[in-house]
């Protein structure tokens, strides 16, 4: 059942008219639900839960039903629109419109929050022996324990806030590192794969042996180390032996003998692989051609036999013929016929059988044979010129290599140097910008420094000395919506005083009212400030003050005046910059400044205050 505030939570004027510390901003600006119970070291209350949440009450808000609500619960419960009151539902107590939250129909509960502040609280985590107020809790405890158990991250291992720091160094297994060669990021679990690629990584010369060679430069080192061992230059034809820089040359000498083997057999390969590749008629053309070759060699034997063995037959027969022929012209009678012996049988038979088994080739078919012979000649040698201009290419293709090599080699080069470039202007950038935050940081803080000169300049063009004071308050009514809201609930004016070196004053108002006054009335109070002349003067302050708002048409002024009680701590001599307020919490009802009246014009209002100068 909802209860009156006042009968609960009952405000003395003086300490309403106090300082009021204000609330950890993290209570405003954090969006939290309520305290958990189990922080609470004593009896837990009922009146210091939320409806809502049912944890204890964070930044009260209490309803026009009378209920309490957390900031943050009241604010989600709203953000849907008007909701009914669960609480007055369970209560049986509803009724429209009371039990219809709403925005705007609740106000800061400062009392409660003044009291749940108050309360004893302990820390729930295991280990923490921190102990405390729930406003301690809630400024320097809450969220910064170091036994408290929080996820990592990274890797969502649970573990204690004060081993954050080291897990994230040593054993988190997804932390980020930086390479200490090249300084640039990696996970820990890539350190391997980036080891195998970091330009900074160093490196040892397996020739020379010198450590702590950079891998990026790696490459050129080895160009140039006469020690480092590289392949033989004939290693493309066979020879595997891996020979130092500056032997290269002695190496070549001393197995020369081996190396053209190796090219010799190189090139039989090669020239076997060329004629493996030749179209089947001109394997067919060569094998006749070698056909061809063989039959002329035996023809050329038969001919020669043949010339060997008809020589020693032919000439006698020639010579008997003449002696017979030169016989039968003498005129002989028939003695010179007689004379003249026959041929033999055996010479005959063998001249007949030479004739018989020699039986020349006809001359079109030796012709064509020899067409033919010519022209595989002529493809053996286009094949062999062809070979030759395959031979000039390969060596032109390498020569295109190389140089390609020598320029990706300085492009390579460039883009590295490119690269170096980059970062060194990126690490220039950084500098730069970290130079531009550190400007813009002092920047804000002259700026600050101005505005509170500016704010000084101000309130000393506003300050009087003659104990009179007359305050101007502009854009009365936003500031009024402010304090209903609770974003301003109370303003200062500017300082004034009785003397150059008298006593120095100001005056606090509530433009919602405070304590007894608030909602119904506009509540001024008087303040004595610490001021530099304060050993020179007389304590406590005894001085008469009539305080005023004026009516801007000068008919009726609303006038109030008190005289101090020397015996309130108000009066007595300040030790911090300003004694508790004390004055009027019901100085003005608020009806008076609704609707048409001549104490708002053009949105302001003017407050005047008097301090009576009798006996100073």
């Amino acid at each position: 059942m909802a209860i009156s505030l006042e009968l609960i939570y009952p405000v003395s004027v003086e300490g309403a008219m106090a300082t009021q510390e204000p609330s950890p901003p993290s209570s405003m600006e954090s969006n939290k639900p309520g305290f958990p119970k189990k922080i609470l070291a004593n009896k837990l209350e009922d009146k210091h839960l939320c409806n809502c949440c049912h944890n204890i009450l964070r930044r009260p808000f209490q309803a026009q039903c009378g209920h309490r609500f957390c900031s943050y619960c009241f604010n989600r419960t709203v953000s849907n629109g008007p909701q009914k009151c669960n609480a007055c539902i369970k209560e049986d107590i509803f009724e429209e419109p009371t039990s219809i939250l709403k925005q705007g129909c609740a106000f800061p509960d400062n009392a409660a929050r003044r009291e749940v502040e108050t309360l004893a609280a302990i820390c729930v985590h295991e280990g923490c022996t921190w102990k405390g107020s729930i406003k301690e809790y809630e400024l320097s405890h809450e969220g910064k324990c170091e036994f408290m158990i929080i996820p990592c991250p990274s890797c969502k291992e649970r573990l204690r806030f004060n081993e954050q720091e080291r897990h994230n160094e040593r054993e988190c297994p997804e932390r980020t590192l930086n390479c200490k060669y090249c300084k640039e990021p990696f996970h820990f679990k890539n350190i391997k794969a980036h080891d195998e690629i970091c330009p900074k990584y160093p490196m040892i010369c397996e020739g020379c042996a010198k450590k702590k060679i950079p891998r990026e430069k790696y490459v050129d080192h080895i160009k140039f180390c006469s020690k480092f061992r590289t392949p033989c230059r004939y290693h493309v034809v066979g020879c595997d032996m891996l020979v130092e820089k500056e032997k290269i040359h002695e190496h070549e000498r001393a197995c020369a003998h081996e190396h053209l083997n190796l090219l010799l057999h190189f090139i039989m390969g090669m020239k076997l692989s060329l004629e493996g590749m030749q179209p089947q008629s001109l394997e067919l053309a060569g094998y006749k051609a070698h056909e061809l070759h063989q039959s002329l060699r035996e023809l050329e034997a038969r001919v020669s036999q043949l010339n060997a063995m008809s020589a020693p037959i032919v000439g006698p027969s020639v010579q008997g013929a003449s002696s017979s022929s030169s016989s039968s012209s003498a005129g002989a009678s028939g003695s010179a016929a007689a004379a003249a012996p026959p041929l033999p049988t055996p010479t005959l038979n063998t001249l007949n059988t030479l004739n018989t088994s020699f039986t020349p080739l006809p001359s079109s078919v030796g012709a064509a044979l020899e067409l033919q012979l010519h022209s595989e000649k002529t493809k053996v040698a286009e094949l062999g010129r062809r070979c030759q201009e395959l031979e000039v290419k390969s060596g032109t293709f390498q020569d295109v290599v190389c140089v390609l090599n020598r320029e990706v080699e300085r492009f390579a080069t460039t883009i590295e140097a490119s690269n170096r470039q980059h970062r060194l202007d990126q690490d220039k950038i950084e500098a730069l910008s970290n130079k531009v935050r550190q400007l813009e940081r002092t920047v804000g803080v002259k700026d600050l420094t101005v505005a509170e000169l500016e704010g000084r300049l101000r309130e000393m063009a506003a300050t009087t000395f003659d104990g009179v004071f007359i305050w101007r308050i502009s854009d009365f009514t936003k500031k009024r919506q402010d304090a209903i809201a609770g974003r301003a609930p109370a303003m200062f004016s500017p300082a004034f005083y009785t003397s150059k070196y008298g006593y120095k004053m100001c005056l606090r108002i509530y433009l919602n009212g405070d304590g007894t006054g608030r909602g119904s009335h506009l509540s001024l109070f008087f303040v004595v400030m610490r001021g530099q002349s304060d050993a020179l003067l007389k304590w406590p302050f005894n001085q008469k003050v009539t305080l005023m708002l004026l009516d801007q048409s000068n008919r009726e002024h609303i006038i109030d005046a008190f005289r101090p009680d020397v015996t309130s701590s108000s009066f007595q001599r300040p030790v911090s910059e300003m004694n508790i307020a004390s004055g009027c919490p019901l100085f003005c009802p608020l009806s008076k400044l609704e609707g048409k009246n001549t104490y708002i014009r053009d949105d302001t209002i003017f407050i005047k205050a008097i301090v009576d100068l009798t006996g100073l």
